[in-house]
């Protein structure tokens, strides 16, 4: 579970009660597709005919641009979802980063499922004795990724559901 129980009003879109801008939203959804698509090789590499995970990635950037409706962008992380299921390890993980990038375009707040997960593949894809120390480098390069725009709310968000995201944040 990466989601909290209760939705924090600044993933949540001012039109439905929340604080959070379009532009900030669509800040929040390309990070997660620039995240999703950091790890997205491997699971390419062990599922190279399903196009499943590239194609959430690019509704999302679709969903950014105003070219996909939301319920496609939605529609195809399920989708990236389901190429995980029979999976283990790294391949499942990205396949789940993608996923969750896609949502963000329904749940601003999934932008954090696609860090983790791909945080999560980098770790498995990691030779032996090697995790720790590549989920590191690859949440700093997440961090690195951040628009100015969101870096705060992003970093306070990973500092508050870091324990229901596998601890993968602490850097």
């Amino acid at each position: 579970m990466i989601l909290p129980r209760e939705r924090d009003p600044r993933f949540i879109t001012i039109r439905r009660g929340g604080t959070l801008t379009d532009s900030d939203h669509r800040l929040l959804a390309v990070w997660a597709a620039v995240c999703a698509e950091h790890v997205l090789g491997l699971f390419e590499q062990a599922q190279p005919e399903d196009p499943r995970p590239r194609r959430a990635i690019e509704q999302i950037r679709g969903w950014v641009r105003g070219e996909v409706m939301m319920m496609d962008a939605r529609a195809a992380g399920g989708h990236a979802m389901g190429a995980a299921r029979d999976l283990r390890g790294a391949p499942r993980f990205a396949a789940y980063a993608a996923g969750q990038a896609g949502a963000v375009a329904h749940v601003a707040a999934h932008e954090l499922g696609a860090a983790a997960y791909a945080i999560k593949a980098a770790r498995a894809a990691a030779p032996p004795g090697d995790g720790d120390s590549a989920g590191r480098r690859e949440c700093q390069w997440q961090r690195d990724q951040l628009p100015d725009a969101i870096r705060d709310l992003v970093l306070d968000d990973q500092r508050l559901r870091n324990d229901i995201c596998w601890s993968v944040f602490d850097v």
